[in-house]
């Protein structure tokens, strides 16, 4: 199960980059994310929990500000 996991993680990470749209990359990255978070919970691997956290937050922020600029 966890290797599934893993492995959406990175198609959908992977995917993101054919997205038209910013906010869509933005938001399909920190699902993934996200994703790549819950497996590191499973692992105990803290360095990839830390490091997806940080992109989770930086990935949200960025669809937040881009949605904020076109509205």
């Amino acid at each position: 199960m966890r290797d599934w996991i893993g492995w959406v993680a990175t198609a959908l990470f992977a995917l993101s980059y054919l997205c038209k749209r910013p906010g869509t990359v933005s938001r399909v990255q920190a699902v993934a994310a996200l994703m790549w978070m819950t497996y590191g919970i499973m692992l105990g691997a803290t360095p990839i929990i830390v490091a997806n956290m940080i992109v989770a937050v930086m990935a949200t922020y960025s669809a937040w500000r881009q949605r904020a600029a076109a509205t």
